[in-house]
């Protein structure tokens, strides 16, 4: 695991400055502090901070085939690199490391742009060939990994790990992207490829970028994509054995180490899952990583405590206060962009607490999305059933005048706060399924946009992104549509987006078992029914762990890692929300309207209303614009 970064003359062969590119590279410290690295030619420009997981003696990088012709700078694992290198021994190539990063540059020798479709693993890499003139981004299919990159004026492309690197070169416009505004308070991210730089772009997930010095610059291509067939005949039986042998040959994989490896362990059906998984594989104790939280409402740790002790694992487990609110302007310059997911301060806490354990630490990540676990797809389901009972002539007229006639009632039983449902049930399914993703919705957004920003705006609406992946979809299942669109917006702005991030902050290297590609390839092909039965989600996940985990632990009601937001700001943060919130900062971007924000913040104190997501969201907006866009280009993270 590490963090890379370059920068390559699209145009001539222009040499590139040191100085500059020692920058990029220190301001990606934190990924790889064991070495670092940089390779210099007329026109290109490699660096590599290294964090050593594989082949400890010999896997520096920028690394380069036998005559340096071919260069490369790596980010990830490559699981399968070990039955790769006979066949390409096979075909003459020669390897002087044992490390899967000259496995990539022989496969390129090989097999050229098609070698991406050879690799299991999560990766981002660049790739510089001096005979072809080329420069060659990728990154792994499921966006585990990042990438992104600029084309500055001259003609120069920046390229790293993380937007900082970007920045760090001093020459990157910092305007900002308007769309990704529109899209952050939508999702709280901002979705690829976009980033919120108007100049920056990240490198979508299973694409590739080809760049021949002095042609066009071509677009991104897709080399893989996931195909929902849902029409698989196995038995359930057959169905659960497959699964735990898939599950057990996709963990193992990712057991491969040659420094310190755990889990990380919530008690949670997914993480409990790996860490049994392990158990087995493992001649040696597992060690487990868990928080404790001191508000029970938030607490699982006696859940994970019961996997620990099943599996008689090294447990470590550390209480974070209710009140961990100090990290606002860390996760600021750690995300780059604005992130809002509250849910990245125990994910940091968590892996500060790993890395003084361990190197390498499997997490769960991805099973709600690939086994169907999630509440929402309960409820888009139902949703479903009645949007194809009525027509949508008859459903919208009728469904918005019930929206907009029942009270919205925070306060209440979640059984009686039906406004959201009718408000999705008058859209078209995807309009629906966005509706229910969106931290702040259309009305909400809309009254907080000022003129100018609606003007900007000209009428975008980040439900395009959904309307995107939902064309490329390739199916109509209900289900298999919103896990579809879930794989490539929420898994990867959020998901990997946060672990990446929180990870890396740390120096750790966090692996996903429940996201390998061929697993993920055969569940596609597997009913609903297999998914979600009787209103219960992850039906087959849980009957193949059945025996294996308790009851208790798979069949009680999901918590999720979640930090008290409404409490913090009534309480502790009202007045930093308040000044924060109606500052300078904010209100001068002339994008908000302030009575909007007075009204979020006065409906969230008087206890009637839960606005703690969209003030979570202003907040993280104007601390990406204190610590990110008003930092000086040459000082944000820089050593030496």
């Amino acid at each position: 695991m590490c963090g890379i970064a370059g920068i390559f003359d699209t145009q001539a062969r222009r040499d590139p400055d040191r100085a500059i590119l020692h920058r990029m590279n220190e301001s990606q410290f934190h990924r790889g502090p064991d070495e670092g690295g940089l390779h210099l030619e007329p026109g290109t420009g490699f660096a590599h901070r290294r964090l050593s997981i594989i082949d400890l003696s010999t896997g520096q990088q920028p690394l380069s085939n036998e005559d340096g012709t071919v260069w490369i700078v790596f980010n990830g694992e490559i699981y399968n690199y070990k039955d790769l290198i006979p066949e390409l021994q096979a075909s003459g190539h020669v390897f002087r490391t044992r490390s899967d990063t000259e496995v990539i540059v022989h496969a390129w020798e090989e097999w050229g742009e098609s070698c991406v479709t050879r690799f299991r693993g999560m990766f981002a890499f660049a790739l510089f060939d001096r005979k072809r003139d080329t420069l060659f981004l990728a990154r792994d299919r499921m966006g585990v990994k990042p990438m992104h990159y600029a084309i500055l004026s001259d003609g120069w492309l920046l390229f790293g790990s993380e937007l900082k690197a970007l920045l760090a070169h001093g020459a990157m416009d910092r305007s900002i992207e308007i769309q990704g505004i529109e899209e952050y308070f939508a999702l709280g991210y901002v979705a690829e490829p976009r980033t919120i730089f108007r100049q920056a772009a990240k490198l979508p997930p299973a694409h590739t970028l080809t760049i021949r010095r002095g042609k066009p610059i071509p677009r991104p291509v897709a080399y893989w994509d996931v195909r929902f067939t849902n029409d698989s005949k196995i038995s359930e039986r057959d169905a659960i054995d497959e699964l735990r042998r898939r599950l057990t040959e996709s963990v193992k994989l990712r057991m491969i180490s040659e420094v310190p490896l755990g889990a990380f362990l919530s008690g949670g059906v997914d993480s409990s899952a790996v860490v049994a998984t392990m158990a087995e594989l493992s001649d040696e104790p597992v060690n487990t990583c868990s928080m404790a939280f001191d508000d029970p409402a938030f607490n699982e740790s006696e859940f994970a405590l019961e996997v620990a002790t099943k599996f008689k694992t090294r447990h470590h487990v550390e209480t974070v206060a209710s009140d961990d609110f100090d990290l606002i302007d860390t996760l600021a310059e750690l995300y780059d962009e604005p992130y809002s997911d509250s849910s990245a301060i125990p994910t940091y806490r968590v892996c500060q607490l790993a890395r003084a354990k361990v190197t390498v630490a499997l997490s769960g990540d991805g099973g709600d999305e690939t086994f169907g676990g999630y509440r929402r797809y309960r409820l888009h389901l139902m949703e479903e059933r009645m949007r194809r009972f009525l027509p949508l002539g008859l459903r919208r007229p009728v469904f918005r005048t019930l929206a907009a006639l029942y009270p919205k009632a925070d306060w209440a039983p979640r059984f009686l706060r039906a406004k959201t449902t009718f408000q999705g049930i008058a859209r078209t399914s995807v309009e629906g399924y966005f509706h229910s993703m969106s931290i702040l919705r259309d009305d909400a957004r809309s009254a907080l946009y000022s003129r100018k920003l609606k003007a900007s705006l000209g009428g975008y609406s980040a439900r395009a992104v959904f309307e995107r992946h939902a064309a490329t979809a390739g199916t109509d299942d209900p289900l298999a549509l919103i896990q579809y669109i879930d794989y490539k917006t929420y898994l990867v702005g959020d998901i990997n987006t946060k672990v990446d991030r929180a990870s890396m902050a740390h120096s750790l290297e966090v692996r996903e078992p429940l996201m390998d590609h061929e697993l993920i390839e055969w569940q596609a092909t597997l009913p609903t029914s297999l998914k979600i039965r009787g209103g219960e989600g992850k039906y087959l996940f849980k009957k193949s762990m059945e025996g294996v985990l308790p009851d208790d632990i798979l069949y009680r009601p999901k918590m999720g890692f979640a930090v008290p937001l409404a409490r913090w700001f009534r309480g502790p943060l009202r007045s930093r929300v308040r000044s924060t919130l109606l500052g300078e900062r904010l209100l001068d971007t002339g994008w908000f309207e302030r009575k909007s924000i007075e009204g979020l913040i006065e409906g969230h104190e008087s206890g009637l209303r839960d606005n703690s997501a969209s003030i979570w969201n202003l907040l993280m907006f104007e601390a990406f614009l204190r610590r990110v866009v008003d930092a000086a280009p040459d000082s944000r993270g820089t050593r030496g």
